[in-house]
């Protein structure tokens, strides 16, 4: 019998009873009370009570910190993946029901409340595959259906970070009142538009620090891919930011031409993506194009002063990014894709542009017409408010290369090294990664298995083997 079973066993049961948890958690009805909410409102005047703070710690502290923490450590098979997994779910599904009992603040229909089973459902599914993969179940008809198990695990791992980002939002709306009626349309441009110029600041970084061995893998430059996405942004905006039929308004006029210029500039940065030879050529458009938006937006009409001054930092954000990308590229790696052939010790430059993009991201969210009239009538100033978004950026990027530190900097080109590229076992119990694309649970396999040489066993040799 395997000296791993008793652990697995209990890990199993602890998933499925979990999992059971969070399936009552669905089936429950639950009554939302709105007799205290005024006519055209989205919440009633009364405060929050101490169990729905209790709910938002846990739940920020589950899906916003664990959750991701534990896809890292899957990627890269640390032991500790399954453990970290195992508290942020018990935390998730307790959070689920205690945001069921609190008093106080009362809630019109909102979308947190029926995106909420949804992501449940999220869990409980990468819950169930977890405990399958547990249990080792490989022959036969398993043996047939586990890789799909562990790439449909792995997805979802992934996808949770996405689900829980979008989830926090809609809870801070739906606890504020805000996004409802006419001001919908304008929440979503704000909060989309800002959470793709933080996501994109994001994924720079990774590729900066993680990802340039794909990139030559691609045969692309990283602005082939930054210009198709600025174009098919572009396309997007330039038919959804009128309501054709009706008359135009400037602020119509001034969105319109910013997704036409975009699709426009991308199409010519795609071209100048590549050289005579076909080979990947880096080029200055995406820059052009984050500082041309960021001059508009800083000169967007607004009819508070808060409002005005937070979109004209917004603006200046995103026009330093587009600075520091210029400068990037052209002073700091002279057109090269890197600072180093294997995509090491980035040079400190190198981190301005993601981090403004993040900067820029949380300010454009946090610019929303109901914010700055609440934000006016408690007499706020745009000094202290603006100070506030920079400072949730920076505790965001700092997650964030935390994250890929966790992933392994120093590790993820380690199989260009013949004496580790084989698998050593590190100190903090990872072992190094084949792939960037790799997702697996950590232990998943069995002692036969690793006792057996395949292509597919963990990157852990023999003689380093830990239990």
């Amino acid at each position: 019998m395997s000296r791993h079973q008793p652990w697995q066993g209990r890990i199993a049961l602890g998933g499925i009873w979990i999992a059971a948890c969070a399936f009552a958690g669905l089936a429950r009805s639950h009554d939302h009370h709105m007799d205290k909410i005024e006519e055209g409102q989205g919440v009633s005047a009364d405060p929050i009570d101490s169990i729905l703070w209790t709910h938002i710690f846990i739940q920020g502290l589950a899906w916003g910190i664990l959750f991701p923490m534990g896809m890292v450590l899957g990627i890269v098979r640390s032991r500790w993946h399954v453990p970290v997994q195992v508290v942020a779910s018990t935390l998730a599904v307790l959070g689920y029901f205690i945001g069921h009992k609190h008093k106080g603040r009362q809630f019109a229909d909102n979308v947190h409340a029926h995106f909420a089973p949804w992501v449940m459902w999220v869990l409980m599914s990468q819950i169930v595959f977890g405990v399958y993969l547990r249990l080792h179940l490989e022959r036969g008809f398993h043996g047939r259906i586990r890789k799909y198990a562990v790439f449909a695990h792995g997805i979802i791992g992934k996808l949770v970070p996405i689900v829980a980002w979008v989830q926090m939002l809609f809870g801070g709306i739906t606890m504020l009142g805000f996004c409802r009626d006419d001001h919908l349309g304008q929440c979503l441009a704000h909060f989309i538009m800002g959470s793709a110029f933080i996501a994109y600041g994001i994924l720079l970084t990774i590729v900066m620090l993680v990802g340039q061995a794909w990139l030559r893998r691609t045969g692309r430059s990283q602005e082939f891919f930054d210009s198709a996405v600025i174009a098919a942004w572009g396309c997007v905006n330039t038919f959804t930011e009128h309501r054709w039929g009706q008359a135009w308004v400037h602020n119509d006029l001034q969105h319109t031409t910013m997704g036409i210029i975009w699709w426009c500039a991308g199409l010519l940065g795609l071209w100048l993506s590549r050289n005579r030879d076909g080979q990947p050529k880096r080029n200055l458009i995406p820059a052009a194009v984050i500082f041309l938006t960021g001059w508009a937006m800083s000169a967007h009409p607004q009819t508070l002063m808060i409002s005005a001054m937070t979109h004209t930092m917004f603006g200046y954000t995103l026009m330093a990014a587009g600075v520091s990308r210029l400068v990037e590229i052209c002073f700091v790696l002279k057109d090269q894709p890197t600072a180093s052939e294997d995509g090491r010790n980035p040079f400190s430059f190198q981190y301005m542009t993601p981090f403004l993009l993040c900067a820029a991201g949380f300010l454009f969210m946090g610019a929303t017409e109901e914010q700055m009239k609440m934000l006016d009538a408690a007499h706020v100033d745009h000094v202290s408010y603006v100070l506030l978004l920079y400072s949730v950026a920076f505790l965001m990027y700092l997650f964030t290369n935390m994250l890929i530190h966790l992933y392994g900097v120093d590790r993820i080109l380690a199989k260009a090294d013949p004496e580790t590229a084989n698998g050593t076992v590190y100190a903090n119990g990872h072992t190094s990664v084949r792939d960037v694309e790799e997702f697996e649970l950590g232990d998943i396999t069995s002692d036969d298995e690793l006792d057996t040489p395949n292509d597919d066993a963990p990157l852990v040799p023999k003689e380093g083997r830990t239990h």
